[in-house]
């Protein structure tokens, strides 16, 4: 059907607003101080935890640019994406509007894309999980394939009890992140304030300017180290998804959305600044939390055992946060038939379990991984996922910008809370999105075997289509008798 078509329609009577089929059985447990919080977790991950060392001593104090950068068009998608759920709000998420706008076909895309991000994410958190537990005398000679499967296990079973135990998990997850990284930065602020030594470096804008300034090997490696960062800011999205499991969405999520800006100002962009002024770029690496590097340094007994134990709570976090919404994503899927059947299924504590646990054997192959590759699995998933976040977050506001097209068409009505300046904003973050393509192709090594999956990628969405049409076919046609 066209939008002329749609919009003659429409003049006739007022639009049926779209039902999801997986929207409905649901229980909705989660609170407002939930949502809040999940928001918060969403914008404090392992990109910024662990991944902050190895890009810090790549780019030097100029990580914090493209934190900035890569801020603003987090912002935007989640802006985008928080319209999308005031107009319905949905657990399928941009799933379920992929269907509404983009038909049968977006919405698969959408899913398995969205499959990608977080099946690919779930082997970095078990690896992250496992690299901070071996900075422990206790556990360093502990497998790290078999840490990452502990990991694994005890997030899983968490996640499969009830939504509430999710919600209750990641809340408190996230005070823990929060509260870290704010003790950490007030401890900052006063050894840069005081000049107080760490180790045999004394902190202050010296410590940029004697190392080679704000881009000391120059502004290409800055701009090569976004796609890392885009995965820093992968699960920003996660609050949309939970949107379908709690009471009052319009009341709860517009402000849960606005405070990711200011959180991503505080703890991304001034985490960084306050890392580049306590010591030189060159002290911290891929290997260690930088975080537990300016402790470990300072020398204050215990410090550094306690910040580890929190970047290793904040690897869970993100695990956790993967297992729920992936879930939630593919049950969405299997209703109209573009999934597997089984991952459709829930159990007595209304959780999609099917959805969770097939996510989670993706994680066993993380754990292989961990065994045969322990030194470069994160740095492989994590490119493998960047590329499912580009084409996530590249679905959401191609949702945005249909449903723009939409209303500017009479067809729907756009909520009070809007995407500011749409479309330019949809067209420009589009284009960021492709741009980084390009970067990580220029980067070489990882970045650019894992561009070239993506002609692989895409044919594999295709085949699997056409295995996959006639099923979704006779799903939607009964949908409509």
């Amino acid at each position: 059907m066209t939008d002329r078509t749609l919009t003659k329609a429409a003049a006739a009577e007022p639009a049926a607003r779209h039902v999801d089929a997986g929207d409905e059985g649901y229980s909705k447990d989660l609170k407002s101080r939930h949502i809040n919080m999940i928001a918060i977790g969403g914008a404090i991950g392992t990109g910024l935890f662990l991944g902050a060392g190895g890009r810090l001593a790549g780019a030097g104090p100029s990580l914090a640019i493209a934190y900035a950068v890569c801020g603003i068009f987090a912002f935007f998608v989640v802006r985008a994406l928080g319209e999308l759920v005031l107009y319905r709000p949905s657990s399928g998420a941009f799933v379920s509007y992929a269907r509404e706008f983009m038909g049968e076909k977006g919405a698969y895309t959408a899913g398995w894309l969205y499959f990608l991000n977080w099946s690919t994410t779930t082997v970095a958190d078990i690896t992250a999980a496992a690299t901070y537990a071996h900075f422990w005398a206790m556990f360093s000679d502990v497998p790290q394939w078999i840490l990452a499967l502990i990991a694994l296990a005890v997030v899983l079973a968490a996640n499969l009890i009830s939504v509430k135990y999710f919600g209750e998990m990641e809340f408190w997850f996230s005070i823990v992140k929060v509260a870290a990284l704010t003790i950490f930065m007030l401890v900052g602020i006063y050894l840069v304030a005081t000049s107080h030594k760490i180790g045999d470096h004394t902190p202050g804008l010296s410590t940029i300017t004697d190392n080679g300034g704000l881009f000391p090997a120059g502004m290409l490696p800055m701009l090569l180290v976004i796609q890392g960062v885009v995965f820093a800011y992968a699960s920003v999205e996660l609050c949309g998804v939970a949107a379908g499991e709690t009471e009052n969405p319009e009341k709860i999520m517009p402000k849960a959305i606005n405070s990711i800006m200011w959180r991503v100002g505080i703890f991304y962009v001034g985490s960084v600044v306050l890392l580049a002024l306590l010591l030189p770029y060159t002290a911290y690496s891929s290997k260690q939390s930088p975080f537990v590097t300016v402790f470990e340094q300072l020398g204050i007994p215990g410090a550094a055992g306690i910040m580890n134990l929190v970047v290793l709570t904040a690897a869970l976090s993100s695990l956790n946060s993967g297992l729920y919404s992936t879930g939630r994503i593919l049950r969405s899927m299997a209703m109209s038939g573009s999934a597997p059947k089984f991952t459709a299924r829930m159990n007595k504590g209304k959780v999609p379990y099917g959805g969770v646990l097939f996510t989670a054997a993706f994680g066993i192959a993380g754990v292989a991984l961990n065994k045969f590759m322990p030194g470069e699995a994160f740095e492989i998933v994590l490119n493998l996922a960047s590329l499912g976040i580009l084409g996530t977050w590249g679905m959401v506001m191609l949702c945005s910008l249909f449903f723009w097209r939409r209303a500017k068409a009479g067809l729907v009505e756009r909520p009070a809370y809007r995407l500011p300046w749409a479309p330019y904003t949809q067209i420009v973050t589009l284009v960021f999105l492709a741009s980084v393509l390009v970067l990580m192709w220029c980067d070489g090594g990882v970045g650019r075997w894992t561009v070239c999956l993506v002609p692989l990628i895409g044919a594999a969405l295709v085949v699997g289509w056409y295995c996959i049409r006639n099923r979704v076919a006779r799903i939607a046609a009964a949908a409509r008798d």
